[in-house]
Order: structure tokens, then sequence, then C-alpha cells
């Protein structure tokens, strides 16, 4: 077979599985993913030596004026620091420095520094989680300052990673044009929820609730004192969540189609995580936490595994829509299905009265019950929606494999990839 008509084969199998992943939000920031628009070839192809099937070394381009710092001050003021890796970096040094500077200060025996002093070690407090009580940690207003901490944090990985690992990373794996963007953009997924769906499980493992016994989501509720692990979990995940919708907010990326069905997504997990911390349903959280992170690192996983080879993304799919339909489906399903008779196994002295200014948030006529049910709902509704997306294309992807499939996505937007295209040292000169 001729190399072109080689290449259109490709072109089109490739085009069947990318219609069913991009239609896909699920937990991911707005990342103005879009249909590819295949441009013409010569224009993203690498530079083959002669006798050779790799590339030869392209010259980088210097960088677009987006990813170059202004200055600390002026990048906070305006905001750029949310792109630039330099400056969020420099953000997350604060907590350490004050750490630091806590502790030289107590080593020299100045006594407001002592352990148990007038003045906390703020650093400390921004860094590990606080309030230890009974062989366990409680819920203090000091987790605000590690929430911030960590939300510049999640910001400097997101920028290092997408810039300075994932965007070279794709220029190797033979990724051109406007999917290297999308590449670093799930590469980072892969990254983060690969760490945080072990460690979901290091921390659902410790639990009585292991594995899925929805009873003891409320049995000897109130849980008000959690272990170390489990706190940590809860707000580095908060901060995650917050720090992906300050970046759909502030449209850091191109607003996709379905933008808002992901700002109700965004605001319905916000929901969730605000309500179930301040609430002590924390027990409740890691079980959703779990259901969904994992899913998406499938999600992910088949996008990045798309971008790089035709043969393996039908089964990568495959696999993803199965891990989808028993996480976010038979198990939420069965969370939704269990909750309003488990919910009846708090102890009555729990739900007596409300009064959240003394740390009670049930009353007798069980309105937290409905609470904690109408978002998981609605979140329910939202994934029976782009599962709809899934099996559709899919049937219709393996149905066609080899064949040109339409996507159902709209066409009609512009491709602003240039950034990430010199960061990759990609195009020629």
């Amino acid at each position: 077979m001729p190399a072109s008509s080689k290449r259109d084969t490709h072109r089109r199998r490739s085009s069947s599985v990318t219609a069913a992943l991009n239609q896909i939000p699920l937990n991911q920031q707005g990342d103005g993913i879009r249909p590819l628009r295949v441009k013409s070839q010569p224009s993203f192809s690498p530079i083959v030596a002669p006798g050779l099937g790799t590339p030869s070394k392209v010259k980088a381009r210097p960088l677009s004026r987006r990813y170059v710092s202004d200055g600390l001050w002026n990048d906070v003021k305006t905001g750029k620091w949310l792109l630039i890796p330099s400056s969020s970096f420099k953000l997350s040094l604060i907590a350490p420095i004050l750490y630091l500077l806590h502790v030289g200060l107590a080593y020299a025996g100045i006594e407001a520094f002592q352990p148990g002093g007038q003045i906390p070690n703020v650093g400390a407090k921004c860094l590990l989680p606080s309030n230890e009580q009974d062989g366990g940690y409680a819920k203090t207003w000091w987790d605000v300052a590690l929430l911030v901490h960590y939300i510049v944090f999640w910001t400097f990985v997101r920028q290092f990673m997408t810039l300075k690992v994932l965007a070279p990373l794709a220029f190797k794996l033979g990724v051109r044009g406007g999917k290297i963007t999308r590449f670093t953009e799930q590469g980072y997924a892969v990254f983060y929820y690969g760490i945080y769906v072990t460690y979901g499980l290091y921390v659902m493992r410790s639990l009585p609730t292991w594995y899925y016994k929805t009873e003891y989501f409320f049995i000897d509720y109130p849980h008000k004192i959690i272990s170390f692990r489990l706190k940590f979990y809860y707000l580095t995940q908060w901060a995650f969540w917050t720090q992906q919708t300050i970046i759909l907010a502030a449209k850091v990326e191109k607003p996709r189609k379905d933008y808002k069905e992901l700002v109700l997504h965004h605001i319905v997990t916000i929901w969730l995580i605000l309500s179930s911390y301040i609430a002590h349903f924390t027990y409740f959280g890691v079980a959703i936490f779990f259901t969904m992170d994992t899913s998406d690192l499938f999600f992910s996983l088949a996008k990045c595994v798309n971008y790089v080879s035709d043969f393996w993304s039908i089964p990568f799919l495959v696999w993803f829509t199965i891990s989808w339909t028993y996480l976010r489906h038979y198990l939420n399903l069965l969370i939704l299905y269990n909750l309003p008779t488990h919910y009846d196994l708090i102890p009555v002295a729990a739900r007596l009265k409300l009064d959240p200014f003394n740390d009670s948030y049930l009353d007798s006529y069980g309105y937290m019950k409905w609470l904690i049910f109408i978002p998981i709902a609605l979140l329910q509704a939202l994934n029976l929606f782009w599962y709809f997306l899934i099996l559709r294309i899919l049937v219709r992807a393996v149905w066609n494999w080899g064949e040109d499939v339409k996507d159902d996505r709209s066409e009609d937007e512009d491709e602003e990839e240039e950034e990430l295209e010199e960061l990759a040292g990609k195009k020629k000169e």
C-alpha cells in the first residue's frame, strides 16, 4: 500500500477513537481539547536523517510571551503566575520559608516561638494537617492556610509537568500539531490521578468502609477525629479541585463545547467536598473520590495512548468504558441506593439538633440525607449523559475500525497551539 494511503487509514482509525474520547470531559479542566483539524503533513513532519527512522533534533524557537515572566509581582497582579511555573514555585516557597524561620527563631531561644509559645508555626500549619486530638486530627480554621498553600503548589506542579516534562515527551513520542497540548493535559491527569488513586486505596484500606461497606459511612457518626493520612488526603484533594476550578473560571485554556456541563460538574464536586468535610462525612467522600479518580485515570490514559498508537487505542478505550461502567455507575448507584436506609444508622443522639456553631449538622428531619443525595444524583445524571456519548461512539469506533467515522463535535474552532509547539521544539525554521 502506498505510504500516503497508510497515513490516511491511520488518521481515519485514530479519528474514531478521538471522537469518543473528546466528548467526555470527566474531571478535567477546560483544556481546550477539540477534534483534531488535520494540517498539511509537511508543516509538522519531523526531520528524518537518511537511513534512520528517528527524527533529528529541531531547534526550539523562543518561548511565547505567554510563558515568559514579567516579574513575580506583576505575575501575581495579572494572574500570569497561573501559567508560569517559576512564579508559582516562588509563591509555593512562602510556607517552607516561614516554617524554617520559625524553627530557627525557636532554636535561638526566643520564647514566643518555642513549642506551646504565643506564636504558632504558620509554615507548619500550611504544609501539614494540624489540630491533633485524641490520637487523630480534627478540623480547624488553619485548614484554610493549608488549602491556600496547596492550591499554589498544584498550580506549580501542573505547569511544570505540562511545559517542562510532558511537552518534550510528547514530541519525542511523535505527537504532532495540536495533539501536543491535548497530550500534556491528559498526561498531567495520568500523573495526578495515578498518585491519588494509589493514595486513596491506601486511605480507604485503613477505614471500616473498605470495600464499599456503605453502612460504615454512618455507623459511629460523627467522625470528628480522623487519621493524619485521611485529613491530608482530603485537604490536598480539595486544594486540587479548587485549583482546577480557578483554571476553568480564569479560562487559562480555551473553553470547550460542553463548558456549561463542565462548570456544573466542578460546582457539584466542590459542594460535595466542602459539605462532607465540614459535616464530618469524610468516609463518604473518600469512596466518591476513588470512583471518580480511577475512572479519570483510565480516561486520560486512553487519550494519551490514542495520541501515540493507533493499534492500542481501541483496547484502551474498551477498558476505559468497562471501568467507567463499574466505577461511575455501579458503585455510585450502589451508594445512592443504600443512602436513604443506611442514613438511619446514625446514632439518634447525633441527629437531634441542628447547631452548626457547635459543630452539629443533623436534625431529626433528615435534611442532610438529601443534601448528600442530591449532589451525588446530579453527578450521576452528568455521568449518564457522558456515558451515552461513550457507548454511542465506542460502538461506531469498534464497528468502523479503520474507516472514516464522523466526529459529532463541531470543527469550527481555531487551533491555537503555537506556544507548546515552540516549547516542544517541533517547528522547523
